[in-house]
């Protein structure tokens, strides 16, 4: 297997980070299906249905870091992590602190703009 390296703005965690981020992408999955049963099953009013956009956002949060290798709190507190979880070594460059930082707010944008659609779609059904 080849050895993963930090890379500003391209990969900032190793492989035990990405299999936890991928944990949580399917808590969060998990979560969202839940939520939309019991509230769907409830017959409430449909708009409740919203709520669903925070689970679906943790979700695609955790299922695009492990597939980008990035790790958008990570990128916010300037650290980086290759070895055992919650083992981490500081970003010391201001460019390379700059490009993680654009690169977690891509990832959370895209967490956010999935959550929504999820929440709307769930909302319309």
């Amino acid at each position: 297997m080849a050895q993963i390296l930090y890379s500003p703005g391209v990969c900032n965690i190793g492989p035990e980070e990405i299999a936890r981020r991928r944990r949580v992408g399917w808590v969060g999955l998990i979560v969202a299906i839940l939520l939309f049963v019991a509230l769907y099953g409830a017959d409430v009013n449909p708009w409740w249905r919203l709520f669903i956009f925070f689970p679906a956002m943790f979700s695609a949060s955790g299922f695009l870091q492990a597939y980008f290798h990035f790790c958008s709190g990570f990128a916010r507190r300037g650290i980086f992590n290759f070895g055992a979880v919650g083992k981490t070594e500081n970003v010391t460059d201001g460019a390379s602190k700059a490009l993680d930082r654009r690169k977690g707010s891509q990832i959370a944008s895209y967490a956010a703009l999935i959550g929504a659609v999820v929440a709307i779609l769930c909302v319309l059904i």
